[in-house]
């Protein structure tokens, strides 16, 4: 049983999964009861699915050893590609591949420039969350694109799937490529190579392993999901605007640290940045049903994500201690 315990204390999204259930329980109480219903759950899921996806890349790359300040402003400019593109007649799934091929191109070059020339990546990406967002403006000409009933198929991505109208197709997609990359991560060798390659450089290269396709590789999957997750949004409140994302890769960072990922690199997982997410946003909707000032949420942000760091190396620290009887 101890020794149980002590594994428990080091995984590293113990102490944002204890946050979370804490959280629940409060936000339930101060609301009365009307923080689990039905109707706030589904608001709730609504918006998750969007957070949660920037998230799972980011605390890829993170895991790597690297950072991405650009994905809030990808987040804006993948769904304003493709939207343009269908406003000009591209059908739908061609405008989203040139979307989503944007996105690679903008998570290959960051990653490049970051390798070849070795640049800190918070430096690389902070100048293309310049340059991106800049580009989401010019495409979009200053004025958002009008679609027209049809031209998208929004159902397949956040219409409702049950009858009851609680969870979305966003959901799902948000499951499916949280399982995927979660496996990829733990279970196959790049994942390996992933952790190796944050966790101490100079040894995975001696190893023989290609630290920098490595790297390239989780900017570009960063990428993709950071856009995937904005055509989401977009779709759900069917419109399409340069401002989308704003602050998003901020809050990405803050669920990857609260999910217990490292910022030095080599320890996280995908589970702990979508608990991560997840807390955002129920710190978000719990304030406002706890008729909280709004503008204290970036301040529950940060103080939450100071308390997780603070906690996991508590937990860690408690873990490594426990002595573990060995039976003879």
């Amino acid at each position: 049983m101890r020794r149980l315990v002590k594994l428990a204390l080091q995984k590293p999204e113990l102490a944002g999964a204890l946050l979370l259930l804490t959280l629940v329980i409060v936000f339930q109480i101060r609301s009365d009861g009307v923080f689990l219903s039905v109707n706030n759950l589904r608001g709730i899921l609504g918006l998750l699915p969007e957070t949660a996806l920037v998230a799972v890349g980011v605390t890829l790359l993170m895991i790597s050893g690297e950072f991405d300040l650009s994905v809030g402003s990808v987040f804006a400019l993948m769904p304003m590609t493709m939207a343009v593109l269908v406003v000009g007649g591209w059908p739908f799934w061609a405008a989203m591949a040139v979307g989503l091929g944007v996105c690679i191109v903008i998570g290959f070059v960051n990653g490049i420039i970051t390798i070849r020339y070795d640049i800190p990546s918070f430096i690389t990406t902070l100048g293309m969350m310049f340059m991106a967002r800049s580009l989401t403006v010019v495409v979009s000409g200053g004025f958002p694109p009008r679609i027209r009933p049809g031209e998208i198929p929004s159902r397949l991505f956040v219409g409702f799937i049950d009858d009851g109208n609680l969870i979305r197709a966003s959901v799902l997609w948000f499951l499916g490529i949280a399982i995927i990359i979660g496996l990829l991560l733990g279970k196959t060798n790049f994942g390996n190579w992933v952790r190796a390659t944050g966790g101490f450089l100079p040894a995975a290269k001696a190893m023989g392993i290609p630290t920098g396709r490595v790297k390239v590789v989780c900017f570009m999957i960063s990428s993709v999901l950071a856009g995937f997750a904005g055509m989401i949004q977009s779709m759900r409140l069917n419109s399409f605007l340069p401002s989308t994302g704003e602050g998003m890769e901020l809050q990405a960072v803050a669920a990857a640290v609260i999910g217990g990922t490292s910022l030095m690199g080599g320890v996280g997982s995908i589970l702990g940045g979508v608990i991560g997410a997840t807390l955002i946003r129920l710190i978000d909707n719990g304030m406002v049903l706890s008729q909280i000032d709004a503008n204290w949420f970036r301040f529950a942000i940060g103080a939450l994500t100071i308390f997780a760091v603070v906690g996991n190396a508590w937990l860690r620290k408690k873990g490594r201690a426990m002595k573990v009887s060995v039976d003879k």
